[in-house]
């Protein structure tokens, strides 16, 4: 994976500082355009990977990158599914049996109202299946070698104690899209000893990661401890905790962590992009060669 991840938070309001910062987002990028130039911004900066939720809107950004292969060679997408507000809009707008029409293939529609819960219960792996294909359609003919599974299901998941459908996801996407899966928690020590005993050795495991111990379940200690002791790729996510870290004291404090492989962060501006990246590269650098602590300049 790269070291730097871009993500889109910014382009569908979501903002963890103020709800006046997320009705702003939304008008600045009610345009594929604006969406299109910001991505732009990204790659111009260093940034060659996506990481996105499976919002409507991403076929249209998808659709923009496949007719310009020379501008966007070798960009990589990491769709994140399922986007759950996605299904929360359908099922007020359409009801339960009008959202499954919308997303679910006919077979599996016809075959849930033949069987009811007994063939939910008898085959959730097909139905798994079935949803992992709806959602990847948007993606072919774009480059999509990590594909996560988001939080809500992977944490729903863990409290289910469900750890092979967990399995199976991981198997799955790896059989039919020749990808790793990814799993995006806000309980990260918990899932990597799920995914260990489940047999994956070197999971991809997506979470927050930040000085201020934001979203971080069973604190920032465990994490630490985790990052140090357990074999495993991680992104390390809302790094800024929310809002409540400066950037550069964010950047430096993931940058000087164990076994980050990753740095996922959204912006909406060139500056802030050039800004982040201007970070992670200063403070990367200086771990490589063995200081201590970073040294503003």
């Amino acid at each position: 994976m790269d070291r730097i991840l871009f993500g889109d938070n910014q382009f569908f309001a979501v903002n963890h500082i103020s709800d006046e910062k997320s009705r702003a987002q939304a008008i600045k990028f009610k345009t594929d355009e604006a969406i299109m130039k910001v991505l732009d911004d990204a790659i111009d900066a260093g940034i060659h990977t996506f990481m996105c939720t499976t919002h409507d809107r991403i076929a249209a950004i998808v659709s923009l990158i496949e007719a310009n292969p020379s501008r966007y060679s070798g960009f990589k997408i990491y769709p994140c599914m399922p986007y759950a507000h996605k299904y929360a809009n359908a099922v007020t707008e359409l009801g339960i049996a009008g959202a499954l029409k919308q997303y679910v293939p006919g077979n599996f529609f016809g075959s849930l109202f033949k069987g009811g819960m007994a063939y939910i219960s008898k085959d959730y792996e097909s139905i798994m299946e079935l949803m992992i294909d709806a959602e990847m359609k948007m993606f072919r003919g774009v480059s999509t070698p990590v594909v996560f599974l988001q939080n809500v299901i992977t944490d729903l998941l863990i409290g289910l104690r469900a750890y092979d459908i967990l399995i199976a996801f991981h198997a799955y996407v790896a059989r039919k899209y020749n990808a790793e899966a990814g799993f995006i928690t806000m309980n990260m020590p918990r899932l990597v000893e799920i995914l260990h005993q489940g047999g994956i050795s070197n999971p991809i495991i997506c979470a927050s990661i930040n000085k201020a111990g934001f979203r971080m379940s069973g604190g920032k200690e465990a994490y630490e401890h985790t990052l140090r002791t357990k074999t495993f790729r991680a992104v390390a996510m809302q790094v800024l905790g929310g809002g409540a870290i400066p950037p550069r004291e964010a950047i430096e404090y993931v940058c000087g962590l164990p076994n980050i492989e990753s740095i996922l962060f959204g912006a909406s501006s060139k500056a802030n992009i050039e800004s982040t990246v201007s970070y992670i590269h200063q403070f990367d650098k200086l771990k490589a060669h063995g200081a201590d602590r970073p040294v503003y300049v």
